[in-house]
């Protein structure tokens, strides 16, 4: 026996969101964070430093592109498919492009992300159990309007998850691990309706998973959602071919454990944990999919006559299954925030469900708290910009020069006017929301998704030359340079592999591990932790500390510089007379 739906909606209610309005919207949030920006620390920088290492001319052969290495290092997290992808392009790429070029199929990504989700939910919510009830005399709403109202929401609440901004516009495999996932759950979502190009998604999703680093990850979601699917058909001929699925899935699964194992991608990974760390992952959640999680919990309450049998209703036990099983892995990988971010998807989708069941005056405080919240931020981020450039307010002009000190800011039009465009453009938005319009059904997150994509264009716009010199190693590589002058070669010794990639990159350097001082290679660089222990070994191989270089924005890292010892260097110095 089916159990009733709590969605009750009118035909009037599902009204289509503009098309144009959404792909602006979608296009304000990919965009920036990917243009004009330079590589930040740490994850960033060093994905690219692999990316770099394998399009390095010589570095064509199978062995280095199946195990790409970093300062002689293998990658932790066991990915080879985000780095294929980002070598392939730099290889593409003019001198002095490289990092622009490497950043386009992670740009493909993030697009895929947000399509894959719409088109999920979409499927999803066209199922007879999510529709809405049927009125006695007409006036619900159609199936197909009602899906794609659902649609839109979904995607809405995709936007408006503070977690995505950053790590999304990151060359990780964080973000093909979301991408690939977000394929899998479309390809699950669509399988009763579309089988080849569901099992083209599916058998991509899945293997883009295990060569992204996370070969569990899609045994785990392909297998339970799979099931999910089969066990939610009723009629007799439905089951036998979805046990023509199952037995294609099973070949999939096989692949993929073959691949795995043929390429070294399998890790014990489970990180010990006590109870207080349920705080912390707690707050990780919290955040991290805010606004989307108090709409997904909302959700799971109103649709609870279903989900008592979810494994019969895919609208409800796919996306559930996907958040237990990504909510799972971010517990036992060590409360990763990178784990937790290819829960996404699915948590919108359970947000989505919640706008039929919602109540006007929880839609009406979600707009207000929402409105306030990204307002407040808004405009923060301009005062903080304008004290930058003129001195006042001088409280915030401070705090920037005491934790960005030598920063020096610049004005830029092109910025400026973005910012200036999306500011006007929330406005209206604000005074849209606010008017007197008719009904639709995704409108309490209209200021969830507009506001998170204000901030993050505002962040990427007004303070992208802040945060570009806070958080990339560009001002300490050039202070080392400083030093060193251009130099073809350096040597290292104890420096992270993000610290490697910046030498590599910002300052066009090739690296070799420490040695005797070379003609060649005649300067050798070394974090400030690993002084003590190297400290012998470096004074026997005859090098001399030059110069000590701290990180502007974090005094705690501090790259020394040495040079190859002199004869006065070791000579005792002369008694004064």
């Amino acid at each position: 026996m089916n159990h009733p739906t709590p969605a009750i909606v009118a035909q009037s209610a599902v009204r289509r969101l503009p098309r144009m309005a959404l792909l602006l919207l979608c296009a304000a949030y990919v965009l920036p964070g990917f243009w004009g920006r330079t590589l930040w620390k740490a994850q960033d920088i060093e994905a690219f430093g692999y990316m770099l290492q394998l399009a390095k001319p010589g570095m064509g052969d199978m062995v280095s592109w199946l195990k790409p290495t970093l300062l002689g290092s293998p990658d932790s997290n066991l990915a080879l498919l985000p780095y294929w992808l980002g070598a392939t392009f730099i290889r593409l790429a003019p001198s002095g492009f490289e990092d622009t070029f490497a950043r386009l199929p992670f740009i493909a990504m993030l697009i895929t992300t947000l399509a894959a989700t719409w088109y999920g939910v979409y499927a999803l919510t066209r199922h007879p159990a999510a529709q809405p009830v049927a009125f006695a005399f007409g006036g619900e709403a159609k199936p197909a309007d009602y899906a794609r109202a659902m649609a839109d929401g979904g995607l809405l609440a995709l936007l408006a998850c503070l977690g995505l901004a950053q790590l999304s516009h990151e060359t990780t495999p964080a973000l093909s691990q979301l991408c690939f996932a977000a394929l899998l759950f479309f390809g699950l979502a669509t399988l009763t309706r579309h089988r080849l190009q569901s099992a083209v998604a599916i058998t991509t999703g899945m293997l883009g998973l295990t060569l992204s680093g996370a070969p569990t990850l899609a045994l785990w979601l392909g297998i339970g959602g799979s099931v999910i699917c089969a066990t939610a058909q009723a009629a007799p001929a439905q089951r036998r071919l979805s046990m023509l699925d199952l037995g294609l899935l099973a070949l999939i699964c096989l692949l993929c454990i073959t691949t795995a194992g043929a390429l070294d991608l399998w890790r014990w990974r489970v990180v010990p944990h006590r109870m207080v760390d349920l705080h912390v992952l707690a707050k990780l959640i919290a955040w991290f999919t805010w606004p989307a999680w108090p709409l997904a919990l909302w959700s799971l309450w109103r649709w609870r006559g279903q989900l008592s049998q979810g494994w019969r209703y895919p609208h409800l036990g796919l996306p559930l299954w996907f958040v237990t099983v990504t909510v799972g892995a971010t517990w036992f990988t060590g409360l990763s925030d990178r784990a937790l971010l290819t829960s996404l998807p699915a948590i919108a989708t359970l947000a989505a469900l919640a706008l039929p069941t919602l109540k006007r005056s929880l839609g009406a405080l979600i707009d207000w708290f929402t409105l306030l919240f990204f307002s407040v931020c808004a405009l923060t981020i301009w005062v903080v910009w304008v004290a930058m450039q003129t001195g006042t307010p001088a409280r915030p002009a401070a705090n920037v020069a005491r934790l960005a000190p030598e920063f020096v800011p610049a004005f830029s039009v092109g910025a400026f006017a973005l910012a200036l465009a999306a500011t006007v453009a929330w406005a209206a938005l604000v005074k849209w929301r606010t008017g007197y319009h008719r009904a639709a059904i995704w409108k309490s997150l209209v200021l969830p998704a507009g506001g998170a994509v204000l901030c993050w264009l505002l962040l990427t716009t007004l303070w992208l030359p802040l945060l570009d010199y806070a958080r990339s190693y560009a001002p300490l590589v050039q202070k080392v340079t400083r030093i060193t002058g251009p130099s073809a070669c350096l040597q290292y010794a104890g420096i992270s592999k993000a610290q490697g990639a910046a030498l590599m990159y910002h300052a066009q350097a090739r690296l070799v591990p420490m040695q005797t001082p070379q003609p060649d290679c005649a300067w050798l660089l070394m974090d400030n932790v690993n002084r003590s222990l190297l400290s012998a070994k470096i004074k026997s191989l005859g090098w001399v500390e030059e110069a000590a270089i701290k990180r502007p924005t974090d005094k705690s890292e501090t790259l020394v510089i040495f040079r190859p010892a002199t004869k006065s260097d070791t000579s005792p110095a002369t008694p004064a007379r």
